[in-house]
């Protein structure tokens, strides 16, 4: 299950009165930065500004790919360990808001892990060090360390230690 803390609302849908949760004016910062960071080449810049303007943490050497989009509302609730890859066009988000109510929550991405391209991760999800999610996938639980994990809906196709024995008999074969 993932870990989301939850409010009630009292209107028609959460989206029609988001800004009574979030400020006007931090959320269009943040789109002003994001945009600027999607379309970047240079890693460093880009995560320099997600640090330095979202306060993000971002490890060393991490690479966001072109058109990769953070959680524009609440991007400070979204961790990246260090050498890890978001691929292209992937979002990141640290809320749903929802008919009845809204949720937020953190994500945890570790150390050297892959995200392929096109990928959602929703809020409340933690990937593992070394994990490596699949291009197209919906992230909606936690993957854990050195996993391999795909599809829509999301399923651990191999384990750490299925990866292991796979990485093994290749290398035996060379």
């Amino acid at each position: 299950m993932r870990k989301t803390d939850r409010y009630q609302v009292n209107h028609p849908n959460s989206l029609w009165k988001m800004y009574d949760t979030v400020s006007f004016w931090k959320v269009a910062k943040n789109f002003i930065v994001i945009e600027i960071a999607k379309i970047t080449p240079f890693l460093t810049l880009k995560n320099w500004l997600y640090r330095t303007f979202l306060r993000m943490e971002i490890g060393k050497q991490t690479a966001f790919a072109l058109k990769a989009v953070p959680d524009v509302m609440f991007p400070e609730k979204i961790s990246v360990g260090d050498q890890s890859i978001i691929g292209y066009n992937t979002t990141l988000l640290a809320h749903e808001y929802l008919i009845g109510e809204y949720r937020l929550g953190e994500i945890h991405i570790g150390n050297q892990v892959m995200i392929g391209a096109n990928t959602t991760v929703l809020p409340g999800v933690t990937i593992g060090d070394n994990a490596v999610v699949s291009a197209g996938t919906l992230v909606h639980r936690d993957v854990p360390a050195g996993a391999f994990a795909g599809g829509n809906p999301m399923r651990i196709i191999y384990t750490a230690e299925e990866m292991r024995a796979r990485k093994q008999s290749t290398s035996d074969h060379n």
